[in-house]
């Protein structure tokens, strides 16, 4: 009696992923991230999106002063299958700016996704994603949509808080609550 035998997904993980940054297998020209093992590739940034990416960065490198370091474009380890790619994340303030390893969920104050093209994805894998590693608080930037997605209280099984804020509402990180955004201001 023979067996049908199914090909088994072979997950790439973190450390071969960084391994594969190092020795220039992947380069900056490569628009892909790490989710759970599986390198997926970006869309393309279109200019809504770098616009909203450079409005937000700038208010908050304004606000945080130095309470924070802000990092757009980056990279945080999730794991060992994970290294996703926010668009702005605020992080735990160190004077290195994190030079000697990657951010890892703990040290993450909020992390963003401007999202033009990306909605459902952002709201779907990425959400899951952030909440199963304790991102803290996770927005989404709505495009199309002109409003912020603010994801809190992260569980195994999402976020169990969640408030949309439109353009005449401001949002506040919780960890920086002096720290406000005009979410109106975003898409101007």
């Amino acid at each position: 009696m023979s067996m049908a035998l199914h090909p088994e997904r072979a997950r790439i993980s973190a450390d071969r992923y960084e391994k594969m940054i190092e020795t220039g297998v992947l380069t900056k020209y490569d628009r892909v991230e790490l989710i759970d093992g599986d390198m997926i590739n970006e869309p393309g940034i279109n200019p809504p999106h770098s616009a909203i990416t450079a409005r937000l960065t700038e208010l908050f490198v304004l606000s945080v002063g130095g309470s924070a370091n802000v990092s757009p474009c980056s990279s945080v380890r999730l794991g060992d299958y994970s290294l996703p790619q926010p668009d702005l994340m605020l992080l735990k303030r160190r004077e290195d700016f994190y030079s000697r390893r990657r951010p890892t969920a703990p040290d993450v104050l909020l992390l963003v996704e401007v999202s033009d093209s990306s909605l459902a994805y952002d709201q779907s894998t990425k959400r899951a994603l952030y909440a199963r590693h304790g991102v803290a608080e996770y927005w989404v930037v709505d495009v199309q949509g002109r409003r912020i997605y603010v994801y809190s209280e992260p569980t195994a099984d999402g976020y169990a808080q969640v408030l949309e804020c439109s353009a005449a509402d401001t949002a506040s990180p919780r960890a920086l609550p002096t720290v406000q955004i005009r979410v109106g201001t975003l898409f101007a």
